[in-house]
């Protein structure tokens, strides 16, 4: 996936969860679209180095901030790309272990509770699979990527649906997208989220697969590549 043209600037504020104040490198000072909702934990500070681009569509925030770095590695700012990196990896057979299937599906309605599953792979001769998607960007001090990073409800009804497809008989898959260049595994953040820790646990007990792919971060593109260790 390649970035629009970015522009090199420092963090001065994040602000409303929705909006950064940016002076970029060339002395201008803008407001850009913050595309993650979440506490971004250790990348939001001011005076970060950040890049944003500029938007399209124009409007009241005329960039969005795509990128932040932290002790020298590139952090993906924006969570809803990973569906997109997801699927572009699949297609390009970037991820083995999700490989052969024919065809991907977007966004579809999946289970009793109102949950869309993020990616729906299907192929002539096998189960179909469905992948949930699932942003990485937040570490902790030892270099771990964790999720969530605040509490999530949504993800843990995401993970009993998941259950609910293998008794269907499906094939049923937790891809964790990091998006960030120095993480070295991938942890369930069970100090944020319990709840989650433990609803993670028993859904690879209940045959969830459960992966993790760190993305190759530049200022031009994002690519997924590579597979991570998932900590117990």
């Amino acid at each position: 996936m390649h970035f629009p043209p970015l522009h090199r600037g420092t963090l001065l504020a994040r602000r409303q969860r929705f909006l950064a104040d940016i002076r970029l490198d060339d002395g201008r000072e803008i407001l850009a679209h913050c595309p993650n909702t979440g506490r971004m934990l250790g990348y939001s500070a001011p005076g970060l180095t950040v890049w944003a681009g500029e938007r399209a569509t124009g409007g009241r925030c005329a960039w969005t901030w795509e990128l932040a770095e932290v002790d020298g590695a590139l952090v993906g700012v924006h969570p809803a790309r990973a569906n997109a990196l997801a699927a572009e990896a699949i297609a390009a057979g970037r991820v083995p272990p999700l490989a052969g299937y024919a065809e991907t599906l977007r966004e579809v309605r999946c289970g009793d509770e109102g949950s869309r599953i993020d990616l729906l792979l299907r192929g002539p001769s096998q189960p179909d699979c469905y992948v949930e998607v699932k942003s990485v960007t937040a570490a902790d001090e030892y270099a771990l990527g964790i999720f969530p990073d605040a509490v999530s409800t949504r993800g843990l009804r995401h993970l009993r649906e998941l259950q609910r497809v293998v008794r269907d008989g499906a094939r049923a898959v937790l891809l964790f997208c990091v998006q960030r260049a120095d993480v070295l595994a991938v942890r369930a953040a069970s100090e944020i989220d319990p709840d989650y820790a433990k609803g993670l646990r028993e859904a690879r007990a209940a045959g969830v697969e459960v992966l993790a792919w760190q993305c190759a971060i530049s200022t031009t593109e994002i690519l997924l590549v590579r597979r991570l260790p998932l900590l117990p």
